[in-house]
């Protein structure tokens, strides 16, 4: 069992052993080139090891940029050092300058609008003097302008219009030639109908030609005309005078 007096002894002992360790340093810049140079190295890869382990550890968005004395570049981001900067202007300019930027959309939506209307007045202006109406505000230099402009206009639109009509005369002469070939064609189609129903009248005539001059003939040369008498009974004296001698 350890009295107290011996206790004090070895923390006495125990006390130089912890002065030997690792002391703080004064936080100012290193001179000497080489130990900088090693320091930074060091610090620069402990300090990418932590922003890498708060970043899985605690699910949090984190970049890191850091140049060197050299002006070499070192970053990490566990997501895009791009968004990650974007996402830090947001938040900044919400969270310090939402007034001021309310105020200064206002008054630019403001200059805009009364922009707006001065345009809108105007062109009501030009499209009342191109209809020569409120023509007394205006010298002889903006009347012989606007003279121009009119005339360059009403050429333009006869161009138009001449352009409209050479194409309707096109197609009307192409409707035209259509129709007289259409015409053609019909009247071809009617005729050979007319001689095909020449043809059947012939033949038919033909036919009743012969029924006539298969009747028998007398010893007189004459043919008897039962065949063209109608159903009608005449008497004698009629059916002897229709006789042909």
């Amino acid at each position: 069992m350890a009295f107290p007096n011996e206790l004090a002894a070895g923390r006495e002992e125990l006390s130089p052993k912890r002065k030997m360790g690792r002391g703080k340093i004064e936080i100012k810049r290193i001179e000497n080139t080489t130990n900088r140079q090693v320091t930074f190295c060091k610090r620069r890869n402990g300090l990418l090891k932590k922003a890498y382990e708060l970043s899985v550890l605690c699910d949090a968005e984190v970049s890191l940029i850091v140049f060197s004395s050299r002006g070499r570049l070192y970053e990490y981001s566990n997501n895009s050092v791009k968004s990650t900067i974007d996402r830090y202007k947001k938040a900044t300019a919400d969270t310090s300058n939402t007034g001021s930027i309310c105020e200064a959309n206002a008054q630019f939506y403001q200059q805009e609008a009364a922009k707006l209307r001065i345009q809108i007045s105007n062109m009501q202006n030009s499209n009342r003097n191109m209809l020569g109406e409120s023509l007394s505000g205006l010298n002889f230099k903006e009347l012989k302008n606007m003279e121009t402009r009119l005339e360059k206009g009403i050429s333009r639109i006869r161009s138009k219009k001449n352009e409209l009509l050479f194409a309707e005369i096109e197609y009307m002469q192409k409707r035209e030639v259509d129709l007289h070939n259409s015409n053609q064609l019909l009247r071809a189609k009617i005729a050979e109908n007319e001689r095909g129903q020449q043809n059947m009248n012939l033949m038919q005539g033909g036919s009743s030609y012969e029924i006539i001059q298969s009747q028998p003939f007398d010893s007189r040369s004459y043919f008897q005309v039962n065949a063209l008498q109608p159903t009608n009974h005449y008497p004698r004296q009629d059916q002897m005078a229709l006789q042909l001698v």
